[in-house]
């Protein structure tokens, strides 16, 4: 199995949309999954999600399926932080001098998958987080047959299939989502990576001679697709072509 992990295009987040770019961006993404072959698709069921799908739904005739799990509002409830010179304002951990320079500290860095449990995050809901959206990776990949076994880092293949299955979300939820899904430890993930507007993520869920899978990224937020039809490729807007 192959799952493609997108998320969604350049959003207008005051409205729940996307900017005419973020569209831009949809319509390229689906001429590349076009291609490539989507045989499930999956969406949070915020609507900037939803219209990056739009496009790929609308090619390869797909209805999406909608997932309340994969919604970014729940993640930002439980894994956001105090802004730094904003009082009263919150935002993601790893935008935080003070948590990145945490996440990589030797004490989390020695819980590994356990990081959560260290007391220098007593004071948030970082395991509430954690927890949930392990528990819900663990339950949309054994829904396409492949049984998670967290504390040796692998998975089971309870109904093997070549399937090529996307999932459109969101960045904050998907750096978590990732982690889980690979057994990296989030700290590491999310202060270490990132996924750009409309960004393509693949796993590869490949048997091994043993008989178990452990999950191999083939691409991280890869953008070609936006390169390949003329449009700025804006990574994060911040590297500007």
């Amino acid at each position: 199995m192959l799952l493609f992990f997108i998320r969604h295009g350049d959003p207008d987040y005051a409205n729940d949309s996307l900017t005419p770019r973020g569209m831009r961006q949809a319509e390229a993404l689906a001429k590349r999954l076009a291609v490539y072959g989507i045989d499930e698709i999956y969406t949070s069921s915020l609507n900037r999600a939803i219209l990056t799908a739009k496009p790929t739904c609308e090619l390869l005739g797909l209805t999406p399926v909608m997932c309340d799990w994969a919604r970014e509002d729940n993640t930002w409830q439980e894994m956001t932080v105090p802004r730094e010179n904003h009082p009263g304002a919150v935002t993601w951990p790893f935008f935080t001098a003070k948590y990145s320079r945490l996440f990589n500290s030797p004490e989390v860095l020695a819980l590994g998958r356990n990081w959560a449990d260290s007391p220098l995050f007593a004071d948030t809901t970082f395991k509430q987080g954690f927890e949930r959206t392990q528990k819900a990776a663990d339950d949309f990949l054994l829904s396409l047959g492949y049984r998670h076994d967290c504390a040796k880092g692998l998975y089971t293949p309870e109904k093997h299939n070549d399937k090529r299955v996307a999932l459109f979300a969101h960045q904050g939820f998907g750096l978590i989502f990732l982690s889980c899904v690979l057994d990296i430890p989030y700290p590491l993930f999310c202060t270490h990576f990132d996924i750009g507007h409309s960004g393509m993520t693949v796993i590869e869920f490949s048997r091994n001679s043993e008989g178990y899978v452990i999950p191999k990224t083939l691409q991280l937020s890869n953008d070609s697709h936006i390169y390949k039809e003329g449009l700025p490729t804006w990574y994060q807007n911040v590297i500007k072509i």
